[in-house]
């Protein structure tokens, strides 16, 4: 008999290769650490191939592991597109909802738990990610909604939110700056170089890492200073020491053409809550689709 694999297994697998560690795909799936690893226990039992392999603190996929992921991506966005068609005026799902760490740290929670009450037969699909990967991941028609940062001055934006420096106090008096950027290409990253040589400042990269939240616990361990907005350590105040000035950065929030209603109601959501997010953001402006000229991807 043909070995059936519950499409739970392959989402958790799928969110655990996408956001990088098993604490940011538990937030994904909505299940502990605990009942994530379990998932992934049975689902090598069930194929009966080891799909990860550790080095240090660090997942990275088996040759068994990468073959599987390919596949079950086609799985699972097949079974969603067949839910969607067959539950066509009962409810919409899933909801495809893409936003940047920061921003999912803050609003997760609340956000869908809103979206819940409102539409609770539909079915969410969280992905945590840079603006830029979530955009091309948007273009490809794998997401519904982004949540993400843009340029200050686009005219798509939701509101102005600050750059401002994270990070020991005493590392922005060192001769060489010691930074903590993420991985190109990122919006935050080239605000900070742009500004110390601006400025003159020395600095070196101490720090560099795909992951918001190992760049998080380098600021917070000391080894560098970063820029990200305030929501980046919303419980430790920002850096002035006479560091260089940064720019603004807007918020967005792009959605498809096309949405159905429970989609659209999400997106609705999101762009109140990006407002309500931070005293001073400006009035929310009309969401637009992302595949209409103008908006651009950042970190």
């Amino acid at each position: 008999m043909p070995v059936n694999v519950p499409t739970n297994l392959l989402r958790s697998f799928v969110a655990i290769v996408d956001s990088g560690s098993m604490l940011g795909a538990a937030d994904q799936v909505f299940v502990t650490q605990s009942a994530l690893s379990l998932q992934i226990k049975r689902l090598e039992e069930l194929v009966q191939q080891s799909l990860f392999a550790r080095e240090g603190r660090r997942l990275s996929l088996t040759p068994s592991g990468t073959v599987l992921l390919d596949y079950a991506r086609r799985v699972l966005n097949l079974h969603d597109e067949a839910l969607a068609a067959v539950s066509a005026g009962r409810f919409s799902g899933p909801v495809r909802i893409g936003m940047v760490q920061d921003v999912a740290e803050t609003l997760l929670s609340g956000l869908l738990g809103r979206f819940a009450e409102l539409h609770p037969e539909a079915q969410i699909y969280a992905r945590v990610a840079g603006t830029a990967e979530l955009l091309v991941q948007f273009e490809r028609g794998e997401l519904d909604i982004v949540l993400g940062y843009t340029a200050a001055d686009d005219p798509k934006g939701l509101g102005i939110a600050p750059m401002v420096w994270h990070g020991d106090a005493a590392l922005a008096e060192s001769e060489v700056l010691p930074l903590a950027v993420l991985e190109r290409p990122c919006r935050f990253r080239e605000a900070a170089i742009a500004s110390l040589e601006a400025s003159g400042r020395r600095y070196r990269l101490a720090v560099e890492t795909p992951n918001l939240s190992t760049l998080r616990a380098a600021v917070e361990a000391g080894l560098g200073l970063t820029c990200r907005t305030p929501l980046f350590l919303p419980d430790r105040g920002t850096l002035a020491n006479g560091l260089p000035a940064l720019p603004k950065v807007a918020f967005i929030v792009a959605r498809g053409q096309g949405l159905q209603p429970a989609a659209a109601r999400l997106a609705q959501l999101a762009s109140d809550a990006i407002v309500d997010l931070q005293p001073g953001v400006a009035a929310p402006m009309a969401i637009r689709s992302a595949s209409e000229p103008g908006v651009r991807a950042v970190g």
